[in-house]
């Protein structure tokens, strides 16, 4: 399975970026958080995305390294999970799971380059994973999407004629649509087989929405919560969670300012030590999540064994909007962890190679990903 999670205003890299490299570091403040699990993740510094730039607009490239993310001609590329989702997501009930933990934007887009919404509403992921229908619920259902399988296959019963009298760009651009379409109507086919199917059991209740954007900690822990119960009952092997902060403050001791103010700290001492408690929390709730991952068996593997879980930030200093030195950790999934994996600060490593290295490890023959066109350096399969 693959988890990747993005928290769109950084880390402040000198709470993250730990003391020497290798498997000796000393561990950083927030990295005391999960110390508990040293072996079981490797912290990157020194990474980022070549030609990626642009600030906070840097986040619709985290998953995808799709160069100038600001510029007025931009286009996206598919992200890092939709990619896999094409060799691991076809058998289980949700090829991905896309999840915003806060705000609007996801991580994840298609292979045209286009954005997939996130959920946002904790209730209703759960609802959609857990809670079966009655059989007229589910006989409707049905119906929907044969219904709307049978309008794909006009639209693009019909697109085959207007293709003919198109040419050059018009076509390229014509085909990315068609290209969407299909992959509608693919899933739509999925989804018909799946809804005849009795969804899992599970212990959890369905949880209370926090409908409060300000608790951005409380909204994150949620959906955490839920991607452990997804991975669990195998509904899905493949997740994104987008974490956005806002200028509100998060009701957090110690805090007063809003989130993104403080990210703006200007090296003020006391908005960095506010800045500092937000962050702290933040990590701690990571670490919550890999321990259920880490406590949970399977066939004599921990989950985490059996999960990359890839955590970190478009930004590298928020403060200043710069898109370098991205803070970067990757947790479980068979590798050989337990170091930190240090680059130059001057002039940072492809973390694009890191996405290479999960997909070969989620046995997929690729050797380039993106900016990407090897693999990691200094990390090996366990």
């Amino acid at each position: 399975r693959m988890v990747c999670i993005c928290n769109n205003l950084g880390l402040h890299l000198p709470n993250f970026v730990p003391e020497g490299s290798g498997r000796n570091y000393k561990p950083s403040r927030y990295l005391k958080h999960i110390a508990d699990l040293r072996q079981q993740f490797t912290v990157f510094s020194g990474v980022s995305h070549p030609e990626v730039d642009g600030g906070h607009a840097a986040e619709k490239s985290f998953l995808t390294s799709a160069a100038h993310p600001s510029g007025p001609s931009f286009k996206n590329s598919i992200s890092l999970d939709q990619f896999a989702v094409d060799y691991i997501g076809r058998d289980t009930r949700f090829p991905s799971l896309v999840l915003t933990a806060n705000g609007q934007q996801s991580l994840s887009w298609t292979r045209a380059g286009v954005p997939i919404p996130g959920a946002t509403r904790h209730s209703q992921v759960f609802a959609k994973m857990f809670l079966n229908g009655t059989a007229a619920e589910v006989d409707q259902q049905v119906l929907k999407l044969r219904m709307g399988q049978s309008i794909m296959d006009t639209v693009h019963g019909q697109a085959k004629s207007i293709e003919r009298n198109l040419s050059g760009e018009d076509r390229a651009k014509f085909d990315e649509y068609l290209t969407s379409v299909r992959e509608v109507e693919k899933q739509m086919v999925r989804q018909q087989e799946w809804e005849k199917k009795p969804k899992p059991n599970v212990t959890a209740g369905p949880p209370k929405d926090i409908n409060v954007q300000a608790d951005v900690i409380g909204r994150a822990k949620l959906m955490f919560d839920l991607t452990a119960l997804a991975l669990q009952t195998d509904s899905t092997r493949v997740v994104t969670i987008m974490m956005e902060g806002f200028f509100i403050v998060p009701p957090i001791d110690g805090v007063e300012e809003g989130y993104h103010t403080l990210s703006h700290h200007g090296q003020n001492a006391k908005k960095l030590e506010q800045l500092a408690l937000i962050e702290d929390e933040h990590m701690k709730a990571f670490g919550e999540l890999l321990r259920k991952l880490h406590t949970t068996t399977e066939a004599g593997d921990t989950l985490l064994d059996r999960t990359m879980v890839l955590y970190g930030s478009n930004m590298g200093n928020a403060s200043s909007h710069d898109n370098r030195n991205m803070p970067v950790i990757l947790a479980g999934g068979g590798f050989k962890h337990g170091q930190h994996l240090a680059f130059d600060q001057a002039n940072n490593h492809p973390l694009a190679t890191l996405y290479v290295s999960m997909l070969q490890r989620l046995g997929i023959e690729a050797d380039r990903f993106g900016s990407g066109t090897a693999t990691m350096r200094g990390l090996e399969f366990a």
